[in-house]
C-alpha cells in the first residue's frame, strides 16, 4: 500500500494542490490527478520525449519525474504554452507546416520547441535537430518539425503589428 502525497506547485500558470501516491511520476499525476492529458506516455522511460514538460525552466520528460519532486516548483505543459491571443508561435507554425501526422509525439516537439526557443531564439537547423534529438516520430521524417522551429524563430522575432 502507497502513501499519499499532497503536492502544491504551479501549473500552467495556477496554483494547484493534487494528491497523489508517492510514486507516481509527473507524467501520471499530470494525466491520471489533475487531468491534463496534453503530455503522452510513449516510451515511460525517458526515450522518447512525448511526456516533455518545463519544469522551473527546464525541459524534463514527465516520466522521469517524481510527482512529489515538483513540490513548490513551475510546470509548463502543452496545454499552457498558447497565448492569450491564440496560439503560440509554436503552435502555429507546427499548423503552417504540417509538422504533425498522427500527433502522440507534438506535444512534446511543441514544448520541446518552445524551450528551445526560450534559451535560443535564434538557433540554426543544427542546434534545432540536437535539441530536439530527445523526441522520437514515427510519422513525420522530421523535415515539417525542424522548419516548423525555424517558422517559429523568425515570427517570434517579428515585432508584433
Amino acid at each position: 500500500m502507497s502513501d499519499r502525497i499532497v503536492v502544491s506547485a504551479t501549473i500552467n500558470g495556477e496554483a494547484n494542490e493534487f494528491l497523489i501516491d508517492e510514486r507516481d511520476s509527473l507524467l501520471e499525476a499530470l494525466r491520471d490527478r489533475i487531468g491534463l492529458t496534453g503530455a503522452k506516455e510513449g516510451c515511460n522511460n525517458g526515450n522518447c520525449g512525448a511526456c516533455a514538460v518545463i519544469l522551473d525552466g527546464r525541459l524534463v520528460n514527465s516520466c522521469c519525474v517524481l510527482a512529489a519532486e515538483v513540490e513548490g516548483s513551475e510546470v509548463t505543459t502543452v496545454e499552457g504554452i498558447a497565448v492569450d491571443e491564440g496560439l503560440h508561435p509554436v503552435q502555429q507554425a507546427f499548423l503552417e507546416e504540417a509538422a504533425l501526422q498522427c500527433g502522440v509525439c507534438t506535444p512534446g516537439f511543441i514544448v520541446a520547441s518552445k524551450a528551445l526557443l526560450d534559451v535560443n531564439p535564434h538557433p540554426s537547423e543544427h542546434e534545432i535537430r540536437f535539441w530536439l534529438a530527445g523526441n522520437l516520430c514515427r510519422c513525420t521524417g522530421y523535415d515539417k518539425i525542424i522548419r516548423a522551429v525555424q517558422r517559429a524563430a523568425e515570427a517570434m522575432d517579428r515585432p508584433s503589428a
